[in-house]
């Protein structure tokens, strides 16, 4: 096993508790690394007008590998009067650090899996026949289109002349729109290329095929949204049809399967959307295996080698202050855990999510989500175990 550099990108908020606790792991766990520190987040806006700075892109242009802790990001305004006196009213524009790392290092590929643990407590249940109670087993992997649709960051309030003219050569904009003043109008883009689209497409259908998934669900609105949604099915029909005719393919509109990933979870296994939806499904589905404190993510692009890690949950502040942190550390322990497969590390992947299975099992350790707490600086006099004693636990089944 060779020593690997780590890019470690702490980021805000909670963001460095979790981040530390399973650097603890994985050191634990046997993987050999250098850990860089590299700045990203509220603080370098703040401070430098900018988020993401050249010498953070800088080490990951080098190292290629990232594990990411945790962004905040606020709207447009707020944003603008946070930053420090002396750059105020030079026309800087937040904008998010990580969705600008996706674009500038192409990182279009994004995984999200979402599989439940045996003995969680947060685990989805619905009643069964004659007033049982069910607990189907989720096993859902969402492949997330990444740097395009929504949050390509193709927009403008008040758009320039051109762009306005250009719309209103569409008969459905002058109709709809025509009337109302430029000034009063905010138009986002949702941008799909056929180049991107193919690729996502076919990382979902080679996942399915590489674990054996029967289906892939194509989850997006094409009946409304017909050209890039539209795009989106037909492709993945020439592509399931021409390489991969012994998976089913299965089209769901972003809105119905909401309701029906309540209904049968267990009836999905490969899932794949552009950004927008890929977002809203995979948080959905995250819901059912216990909530963001157990949903992880990769993104990568193939070709380069470079990835980046993180857990999908927010920098939630209001905990980062606490004299105790309490948050569950378990999504960035597994978003680790990806790294570690995308290296080849998979024997170090497979012993520490052992561990972490096991420990969710015995519910002897329970974070306060797990125990269906309120998020209050008190929890762990109440039982709850602390962010540290949760990494503890884990770090003792691997040490047994």
């Amino acid at each position: 096993m060779s020593k690997h550099t780590i890019v470690t990108m702490p980021g805000d908020g909670i963001g460095k508790n979790v981040l530390e606790q399973t650097i603890r792991v994985l050191t634990a766990a046997g993987f050999e690394a250098d850990y860089v520190h590299a700045d990203i987040g509220w603080e370098f806006w703040r401070n430098e007008g900018n988020p993401l700075p050249q010498r953070t892109l800088d080490l990951i242009e080098k190292h290629k590998i990232a594990l990411f802790g945790a962004i905040t990001s606020k709207p447009k305004d707020a944003a603008t009067e946070e930053l420090s006196p002396e750059l105020q009213g030079k026309g800087l524009v937040y904008s998010s650090p990580i969705v600008g790392l996706r674009q500038h290092f192409g990182l279009d590929i994004c995984m999200r899996p979402c599989h439940s643990y045996k003995g969680n407590p947060l685990n989805f249940i619905r009643r069964g026949p004659n007033d049982t109670i069910e607990e189907p087993e989720v096993d859902v992997i969402i492949f997330r289109q990444n740097t395009e649709g929504l949050y390509g960051g193709v927009e403008w309030s008040d758009p320039p002349a051109q762009v306005y003219e250009s719309l209103m050569t569409h008969p459905k904009f002058k109709k709809n729109f025509g009337n109302t003043p430029k000034e009063e109008l905010s138009v986002s883009t949702r941008i799909f290329t056929k180049k991107a689209t193919e690729r996502i497409l076919r990382a979902a259908f080679e996942h399915a095929k590489k674990y054996g998934y029967k289906s892939v669900t194509v989850c997006e609105k094409p009946n409304v949204i017909r050209e890039t949604s539209g795009m989106m099915y037909k492709m993945a029909l020439e592509i399931q049809k021409k390489d991969f005719p012994q998976i089913a393919i299965w089209n769901t509109n972003i809105d119905a399967q909401m309701m029906w990933l309540t209904k049968n979870p267990e009836n999905y296994g490969v899932i794949v959307a552009g950004n927008m939806f890929g977002d809203i499904v995979s948080d959905g589905f995250a819901g059912l295996i216990g909530g963001l404190g157990f949903a992880c993510s990769a993104q990568f692009n193939p070709k380069t080698g470079i990835g980046v890690f993180e857990p999908t949950h927010g920098s939630a502040p209001k905990y980062a202050d606490y004299q105790v942190s309490i948050v569950n550390p378990i999504a960035m322990i597994e978003s680790a855990c990806m790294m570690l497969d995308f290296i080849d590390e998979n024997f170090i992947a497979k012993k520490i999510r052992k561990a972490v299975a096991t420990i969710i099992s015995e519910g002897k350790v329970r974070t306060y989500d797990m125990m269906k707490m309120t998020g209050r600086e008190d929890v762990v006099q109440k039982g709850a175990a602390s962010t540290i004693q949760m990494t503890d636990a884990i770090i003792a089944k691997l040490e047994n």
